[in-house]
């Protein structure tokens, strides 16, 4: 299977400050967090304009995804579009963390597409702002033994209680 996201790049470096619009779909398998990944066998959607600068390349424009994942508060499935705006640098001796790889006829974008999405990945999905979590009816909320119903500070943890009886004030 031929990689969607390799984008020639012959016909831009021809001409200093030339535009080109691309639009590559395609999956990028196994993109997932601790809560929430990629829908398998659905396509990435990156929209770009690509712009040639002396030897160097800027790829900018947003780029999709449908994800789903764990509700955190009450676990049912939950999914979405996520949609990132995308700005990156390749070069021909990329700098890490900062720049990504550019051949000069070809540029692979699946690198940086794969950090973008990765980073815009909700970390703690909610499927609703308003979910109240579990059905407060089956899981209702008690006082825990030990506290008071009108104090409801915790009793104090016995292995402290010695820096109870310290005194400072001599």
């Amino acid at each position: 299977m031929s990689n969607p996201f390799v984008v020639p790049t012959g016909q831009l470096f021809r001409h200093h400050g030339e535009r080109a619009h691309v639009e590559r779909r395609g999956p990028l398998p196994g993109l997932a967090l601790s809560a929430s990944h990629l829908v398998d066998g659905e396509d990435v959607v990156a929209d770009l304009t690509l712009e040639a600068q002396g030897d160097t390349l800027m790829a900018s424009g947003t780029v999709s995804a449908h994800w789903e994942g764990e509700c955190r508060r009450c676990l049912r499935a939950t999914d979405g579009i996520l949609s990132v705006e995308f700005r990156e640098v390749f070069q021909p001796d990329p700098v890490e963390g900062e720049t990504y790889l550019l051949d000069r006829d070809r540029v692979d974008l699946r690198p940086a597409l794969r950090e973008a999405i990765a980073l815009a990945l909700p970390v703690a999905p909610l499927c609703d702002e308003a979910c109240a979590g579990p059905d407060p009816e089956a899981h209702p909320v008690t006082i825990e033994s030990g506290l008071d119903e009108l104090d409801d500070t915790p009793p104090a943890d016995p292995r402290w209680a010695a820096l109870d009886e310290l005194r400072f004030d001599s």
